[in-house]
């Protein structure tokens, strides 16, 4: 079964009335099943206007490569032959 990331659910029906959906959501994310299944997620705007976006630091990206470094080596190995 797969995780829902949202705390409220349509189905692929109840798009017919975006502005009730819209209304239901209360600016925050909605799921989208189709037969009992996540197709999608319908993100109102009002769910995304705080959301604050920086850039990360040189330390952060060095930080999170090294968290990866044995899951991706063996891919930059084979990239070097291309």
């Amino acid at each position: 079964m797969a995780t829902i990331l949202a705390h409220k659910t349509v189905s692929m029906t109840d798009l017919r009335e975006p502005a009730k959906v819209l209304k239901m959501a209360e600016n925050s994310p909605v799921a989208l099943l189709n037969r009992n299944t996540v197709v999608g997620y319908f993100v109102p705007a009002g769910a995304v206007e705080n959301v604050r976006i920086r850039e990360a630091s040189d330390e952060e990206v060095d930080a999170a490569l090294a968290a990866i470094r044995e899951d991706i080596d063996p891919v930059l190995e084979y990239l070097k032959d291309k």
